[in-house]
């Protein structure tokens, strides 16, 4: 007997939060994702993933997309602001 393994795993509201954030600023800057991620050195494949709030990216990756961006670090985080006013999630 197989047994199938569910490819759905839950989703973290701060990962989610912050792929939507890019996302938003992606598209604000009128690039495609391969366009993005071609602009950031990260595959676009794995750069759909950090948009769907998939992948728990390393700071060496959040600054690369956040220099492609043009924006400061600062500037980039306070898209999330809404999250931590609402409440957190506890990461794992």
């Amino acid at each position: 007997m197989v047994k199938l393994v569910s490819l759905d795993k839950p989703k973290v509201p701060e990962l989610v939060a912050f792929g939507d954030a890019v996302r938003r600023r992606r598209k604000e800057l009128g690039y495609s994702q391969e366009g993005f991620g071609d602009a950031c050195g990260i595959d676009r494949s794995y750069m759909g993933g950090i948009e769907r709030g998939e992948h728990n990216l390393a700071l060496v990756n959040i600054l690369k997309i956040v220099n492609a961006l043009g924006i400061q670090p600062s500037d980039f985080f306070k898209d999330l602001d809404k999250l931590t006013k609402k409440g957190r999630s506890k990461l794992p």
